[in-house]
């Protein structure tokens, strides 16, 4: 029997239309000319949305194939809408068995955002206001949820999807979508007002170092040297704050690995997309409800080591896990790659020094610094600009140690020097004139740069 058979319609002695002995024609609400949000569409859509639950078996519906799944479902809005007598137009129509399609088969009111490939992250601050951020600037939408019972339900639709719960005996997560988005929930007692979702999204097509040139987030010469320092397997940490792009940096540099290589990439949420044929991923997994079950990055990195690694990437160096990615930095494992959360590529090293001495060695802070100025080469600092756009603001190589002081030297900088009335931050590219001691490096490797790369003279200007 389909899904169509299953709704049963009569008709009273009026001939008006019932459902399940209600008159359709009294009990659904008309909605306003407008349906983008308003009550009387949102009352429809959820009486409509009741009725359908009430007169499908479910259990039917998840057996059948997603395109006829789909297109039953279609039928069923319909039928509903006709045989109720609820005057609509055909345009809000069509939005509302949309609408309805997207709550049984999706994500509800987010099913239209998460399908916007602009849309970069969708935040929720209880069902009343949500965000979204395009092109690196944040604006509010009209989208809303009935209630915050509503809100609930998708994301228990969406937690439960991966396999995780959110409840008031675990009101935090923090998992991965099957496409490859970010999710974080939190939710009451933590959540104050309501439960609190964020979508971090990656686009479909993965970002090239192309786009970071047409973007202006990086110069031909800054491109071509941090290429020729992954191919010389220099080891490489990219810093940053909170969206500011350093994934996506870290995307683009490993596509400059050779295909031959073997990568295992340690990430705590899975978001590295590389494109080389032997990639293996591996994916930290936090404890349980009963505080058990835990896999730290730690123990991942320790287990790298043992897989007969060319290259190991660290999605974000968060914690103790630094002393095992810089002694796998200081034994033979190079051209590493690692994120970082820091406001300075000196902020970073210093941020490293934290992370190894909460480890419990009791190493001397001297020691702590020989350790990460010999491991670490490039540290190349990414920021986002207050008009959302991002940029490469300095790239910085790691000299070595002068006394107790790590020493380092700006290759190439950014300088703010104003923003335009359409709120476009100003500014110039360019080389600070310092030749970078790792070039013998690279020219041992068959990678030749050219002086003029770091010619303080050549300025690039950014334009709208």
């Amino acid at each position: 029997m389909s899904l169509r058979e299953r709704l049963v319609t009569s008709h009273d002695t009026h001939g008006t239309c019932s459902i399940n002995g209600v008159n359709a024609a009294e009990d659904l609400p008309r909605p306003a000319a407008r349906t983008g949000g308003t009550t009387a569409y949102r009352e429809l859509k959820q009486r409509t949305h009741v009725t359908l639950l009430e007169r499908i078996d479910l259990k039917a519906m998840e057996m059948l194939p997603q395109h006829q799944r789909k297109d039953e479902l279609t039928q069923l809005v319909e039928e509903v809408l006709s045989t109720g007598s609820v005057v609509v137009n055909d345009a809000e129509r069509k939005t509302l068995v949309r609408d309805i399609l997207h709550e049984m088969l999706g994500f509800g009111p987010l099913e239209l955002l998460m399908a916007d490939p602009t849309v970069s992250d969708i935040l929720i601050n209880t069902h009343r206001h949500v965000y979204v951020e395009r092109n690196g600037k944040l604006e509010a939408t009209d989208v809303c949820f009935n209630d915050n019972a509503h809100l609930m339900k998708i994301i228990d639709k969406i937690v439960s999807g991966v396999g995780r719960r959110v409840d008031e005996a675990s009101p935090m997560v923090d998992a991965r979508l099957p496409d490859g988005s970010r999710i974080n929930v939190i939710i009451p007692p933590l959540a104050i007002d309501g439960p609190i979702m964020s979508i971090r999204r990656f686009s479909v097509k993965p970002l090239t170092m192309d786009d970071f040139l047409r973007f202006q987030t990086v110069t031909p010469p800054m491109a071509q040297f941090l290429e020729g320092a992954v191919r010389a397997k220099l080891n490489m940490m990219i810093s940053g704050g909170t969206g500011g792009g350093k994934t996506t940096l870290l995307n683009i540099l490993s596509g400059f690995i050779g295909a031959g290589e073997r990568v295992v990439t340690i990430e705590d949420t899975a978001e590295l997309r590389l494109q080389q044929p032997h990639v293996v991923r591996l994916e930290s997994r936090p404890a349980n409800i009963e505080g058990k079950g835990e896999i730290s990055q730690r123990a991942l990195v320790k287990n790298a080591l043992r897989m007969r690694p060319d290259r190991i990437i660290v999605g974000e160096v968060r914690g103790i896990e630094a002393v095992d990615m810089m002694q796998a930095m200081n034994s033979g494992h190079e051209g590493s790659l690692a994120t970082i959360h820091a406001n300075s590529p000196r902020d970073a090293l210093m941020r490293l020094e934290n992370m190894i001495s909460t480890a419990g060695l009791h190493l001397p802070p001297k020691t702590t610094r020989q350790q990460i100025s010999s491991a670490i080469a490039i540290v190349a600092q990414i920021a986002r600009m207050s008009d959302g756009r991002r940029r490469i603001v300095s790239i910085q190589e790691v000299t070595g140690m002068e006394g107790e002081v790590v020493t380092m030297q700006e290759i190439f900088t950014f300088r703010q020097t104003g923003v335009a009335a359409d709120g476009t931050v100003q500014g110039q590219f360019r080389a600070t004139g310092a030749r970078p001691r790792c070039c013998d490096r690279l020219h041992a490797h068959g990678i030749d740069i050219p002086e003029s790369l770091f010619d303080p003279t050549r300025l690039y200007d950014i334009h709208s």
